[in-house]
């Protein structure tokens, strides 16, 4: 008897968690899929990024200032102490980690002996607001968001919350797009044709046409993610299939390419980043205020390098 209550109590709580607006949704979940909590106890989660050669994601505990890591066996040690508030955490084509830290309003690069390169930290002889979201496209450009998050009104020395592009080497910065209200999180389409980039304050995920030359044109409304649901646009990540996983109030929110919003996945806590991870790349984990969780997929994501 127990064993039948807890067959279905584990069955409605999956049914629960994959919420469908089409029947395309549960195809992209294993049956019986279910959203795992794989560790817990933390400030703020975000900034998640898979390293496949040591087995184990990364992830910013902001307010903590710290990046912890957590292994494929779910056990959670210290990677770095300070992170300088880091947000968001990514790798170049080189496989060096990148990360934006809040508290010195910067991008930085952990080289392979383990110091420290800054990449970005002023644009025009002024401080950057506290770079937020990153990624990196193929030939090894760096485009990052600046909202002002981790500063005060008063400390705001940039006259824009900006989407810039930065060279591989740092010597370069590029002023991307500059009307947006809270830039967030971004993500490259499958063949990097198309950049995503969502603002949280608008509630929206906008796109635009990337050019030959690494600039980007033709902005336009994604998807409006308004919700009455604890939670805003943030993290973003896209499969190989070219689906879109978005945070965004009531947990993440899963995109065609064409547009149609295909379900969510629904978390216990609101949701701020997901990143791809376990070597097959099947696996989403996503990072929610105090916790990490973690739930199987049938498409693999878009590997960070």
């Amino acid at each position: 008897m127990m064993s039948r209550i807890q067959t279905w109590l584990e069955s409605f709580f999956s049914c629960s968690v994959l919420q469908a607006n089409s029947p395309k949704f549960k195809e992209l979940f294993p049956k019986n899929a279910k959203l795992e909590k794989v560790a817990t106890g933390f400030q703020f989660t975000e900034g998640p990024v898979w390293i496949e050669q040591e087995k184990c994601l990364l992830f910013s505990d902001i307010p903590a200032n710290k990046i912890y890591k957590l292994s494929h066996k779910n056990q959670v040690s210290l990677f770095k102490e300070p992170s300088y508030n880091s947000n968001g955490l990514t790798r170049d084509i080189q496989g060096r980690l990148l990360a934006c830290e809040h508290g010195k309003r910067r991008v930085t690069r952990i080289e392979t002996d383990g110091s420290v390169t800054i990449l970005a930290s002023v644009f025009q002889d002024k401080k950057l607001n506290s770079p937020n979201d990153i990624v990196v496209k193929s030939n090894g450009y760096i485009y990052f968001t600046d909202p002002p998050y981790g500063i005060k009104p008063e400390q705001q020395e940039q006259p824009t919350q900006g989407v810039y592009r930065l060279s591989p080497d740092g010597e370069e910065i590029v002023l991307l797009v500059s009307d947006f209200n809270k830039p967030n999180g971004l993500a490259f389409s499958t063949d990097e044709t198309k950049l995503y980039i969502d603002d949280s304050q608008e509630c929206h995920i906008r796109f635009f046409d990337v050019l030959k030359d690494g600039t980007l044109d033709n902005g336009r409304i994604f998807y409006d993610m308004k919700t009455d649901k604890a939670g805003l646009p943030d993290g973003m990540k896209i499969d190989t299939q070219g689906n879109i996983f978005c945070t965004g109030g009531g947990g993440v929110w899963v995109f065609s390419p064409e547009g149609e919003h295909l379900g969510t996945i629904a978390t216990p806590e609101p949701p701020a980043n997901c990143a791809w991870g376990d070597s097959d790349q099947r696996s989403l984990y996503i990072t929610a205020r105090t916790s990490i969780y973690k739930i199987r997929v049938n498409i693999s994501g878009n590997s960070v390098f």
